[in-house]
């Protein structure tokens, strides 16, 4: 795939983005990822009797602290424009938790002897994705990375951690069953994939048996933690360690049964009251959903990731009001009758997608000519063929 132009945020792009609530942070308010990162790190610094430690970081981080500390090849497809939100040539808002371990360890390395025999480093926080809209998905949201470091004289592997996952699940999702598959993570060596079987949006019951659609749940990534990433942030040889990225809200929704992720962030008083605990969710009478299929032209092979980015950046906070975008169908405009071409202004090198959004605000009904007016702004985002077909009145 050829680089998509870097292109930096600018700098209403830049304040809209930071201004986003990190619910993982005590000190924009309580809220339920809290309580999930204080489990995991009670679990697991008990399980090694170490220290915890901490770190958050900034959310505009080094492309280096990003990338190249993590390991990541100079031309690795995430590097891309399309991926990655740039502030300029060596900074972007951080994609991944995982941007704030480095900072760690260079830190835990300039302790020296006086450095911990062994430390559990907690990296929470808000990210920023390129992704679809539907409801496991969100553009920001948030993760945990942690890294289990230790100088003891035998070193940390795949046993340990297979222990590590194990306590993990036992403490977020207790009873819930859960598999490994193989992974390449360029931070870790012998990498794994962790699921979890989930039911239809709701949670996993007490025997872990999935249910529903939904089948497996990924939830996490791990391994061993890359010897060439410790020695980068100054850890002599005599360290190893494991590390461990997880999707928080994932964990949440499956352990509480929130069935969409918008609901993390819902300021409706009857869902917000319920997003402080862990206690299970129960449901707010859920308000009709607005159905609106379109038929655009886009240029590339756009996918599901491509047009959600589109959509909240042409809706800014309206795009909560989106429950999902999906793309039903994707045809060779070359392969259209000409009628059909011409309805799209469509070039012959472009593709044909039918899309299906939905539309549900958490809060308020739409009206018949609201749910139009947001259908042509989603519309407009997407579609880049000459041709329009608008369904508000001018």
């Amino acid at each position: 795939m050829s680089r998509s132009p870097v292109r930096h945020l600018s700098a209403e792009q830049l304040a809209r983005d930071l201004a986003v609530r990190d619910l993982t942070d005590p000190a924009a308010g309580p809220h339920a990822l809290q309580l999930l990162v204080e489990r995991a790190a009670t679990a697991l610094a008990e399980r090694w009797s170490c220290p915890v430690r901490v770190h958050r970081g900034e959310r505009a981080v080094t492309v280096a602290d990003n990338y190249d500390h993590l390991n990541y090849r100079a031309d690795d497809v995430t590097r891309d424009a399309r991926y990655t939100r740039y502030v300029d040539d060596r900074r972007m808002l951080r994609s991944h938790s995982s941007a704030l371990v480095p900072g760690a360890l260079r830190a835990l390395a300039a302790e020296g002897a006086g450095a911990p025999e062994s430390v559990l480093l907690v990296c929470p926080g808000l990210v920023y994705r390129r992704d679809s809209i539907d409801r496991l998905h969100s553009g920001t949201p948030h993760q945990l990375d942690l890294w289990y470091l230790t100088r003891r004289p035998s070193p940390t592997g795949p046993d340990d951690l297979t222990g590590m996952i194990a306590a993990l699940v036992a403490a977020l999702l207790p009873g819930a069953a859960y598999r490994t598959e193989e992974r390449v993570h360029p931070y870790t060596l012998a990498g794994r994939q962790l699921d979890v079987a989930a039911g239809g949006g709701g949670p996993v019951d007490g025997g872990g048996a999935a249910g529903g659609d939904d089948g497996w749940v990924e939830v996490a990534e791990c391994g061993v933690a890359h010897p060439g990433v410790l020695a980068g942030a100054g850890l002599g040889p005599e360290w190893s360690g494991l590390a461990l990225g997880m999707g928080l809200d994932r964990v949440l929704m499956l352990l509480k049964g929130v069935p969409d992720i918008r609901l993390l962030r819902s300021t409706v008083p009857a869902v917000a009251a319920q997003l402080t605990d862990l206690a299970p969710y129960r449901p707010v009478s859920a308000l009709p959903a607005v159905r609106r299929d379109l038929s655009v032209a886009v240029d590339g092979a756009d996918l599901a990731e491509d047009l959600g980015d589109r959509v909240r950046d042409a809706l800014g906070a309206d795009a909560e009001c989106v429950e999902s975008v999906e793309i039903l169908s994707a045809t060779p405009c070359r392969d259209l009758p000409p009628q059909a071409l011409a309805r799209l202004g469509a070039r012959p090198e472009q593709q044909n997608l039918l899309v299906k959004v939905v539309l549900r605000p958490l809060g308020s009904t739409l009206t018949d000519a609201d749910a139009n007016v947001l259908r042509d702004r989603v519309y407009a985002a997407l579609h880049q063929g000459a041709a329009h077909q608008w369904a508000a009145t001018p």
